[in-house]
């Protein structure tokens, strides 16, 4: 039996588990399925796998009781991966689409490795240590992701992103991580690293309960400068960049909307989610996949 998200639709044929896959992504990816509809038809249903194996097993903490649970579901997914490379796929929709993304692309087993390794930090409660243990975390998970969707959409120049794929994902990422404070909250997880907590006499404590709001919003603030710090390191990157590899990049893009939005919430940011229009990000996506810019 699977324990992959796809369980439940084990056994479905191709075309059935692409349309699976394009379903999840869509509904619960959506700047990264918005900025896919501007890749070529043909490359799409393999970033739709890339991107429900992605979604899978970021939400791997919250479909858990326990640390335990997550490392078997991790495991399931290092050991389908192990077999996908030796040319046996279980039946499992994600599982048999991602195969054929990681043969469109020439994927290497590396990259899924340090994503699953990274992705077991979200299954226990320990607060991140330091702004370097952050940058390498989101590095390994969504630089890692953009690096992979760059050689699906172009096997033979997708490396050239790799430099500004780097800073993007960090970019997305904390931006990400800033917006689902709220819910990390509740899990009793803390994503602002405690080296950038201490340096405001505050700790990861005060986070998870709501206190000392002045020094909190001094800090979230500093983690939305590195976030822009991040997205002007890749914009300057990425001027060379081939164009078949903007879709990869296309979802960073949104990052100045979202960022806006947390520096206009400050401390409320603890417990709203940001959000911004579905249209608003569309548009966004829009005008710089017409400027050929991220």
């Amino acid at each position: 039996m699977s324990t992959g998200d796809g369980s439940a639709t084990a056994g479905l044929p191709g075309d059935s588990a692409a349309a699976y896959c394009e379903s999840l992504v869509r509904e619960h990816d959506k700047d990264r399925y918005l900025a896919t509809l501007f890749a070529p038809a043909e490359k799409r249903r393999h970033l739709y796998a890339l991107y429900a194996f992605n979604y899978s097993v970021a939400r791997t903490r919250e479909v858990v009781s326990d640390p335990t649970i997550g490392e078997i579901r991790l495991q399931w997914w290092r050991d389908t991966l192990d077999g996908i490379w030796r040319g046996v796929t279980p039946e499992d929709p994600v599982a048999i689409e991602l195969a054929r993304a990681i043969e469109a692309g020439g994927l290497t087993r590396l990259g899924f490795m340090g994503l699953l390794e990274a992705r077991t930090f979200d299954l226990y409660d320990d607060p991140m240590p330091s702004v370097d243990v952050l940058e390498g975390y989101l590095g390994e998970t969504s630089s890692s992701l953009i690096q992979m969707a760059s050689l699906i959409l172009s096997p033979d120049r997708g490396a050239l992103a790799a430099n500004a794929a780097g800073h993007a994902g960090v970019a997305y990422g904390i931006t990400g991580l800033l917006r689902a404070l709220p819910l990390h909250r509740a899990r009793g997880q803390c994503y602002v690293p405690v080296s950038l907590l201490a340096r405001h006499g505050i700790t990861a404590a005060h986070v998870l309960l709501g206190r000392n709001g002045e020094a909190i919003a001094v800090t979230l603030r500093e983690m939305r400068l590195l976030a822009r710090r991040h997205l002007m390191e890749a914009r300057e990157r990425g001027g060379a960049l081939p164009e078949e590899v903007l879709p990869a990049f296309l979802p960073v893009s949104v990052c100045d909307l979202y960022l806006k939005r947390l520096e206009r919430l400050g401390a409320r940011a603890m417990k709203r989610v940001a959000d911004v229009s579905q249209i608003r990000r569309q548009w966004r996506m829009l005008w710089y996949a017409m400027n050929g810019r991220f």
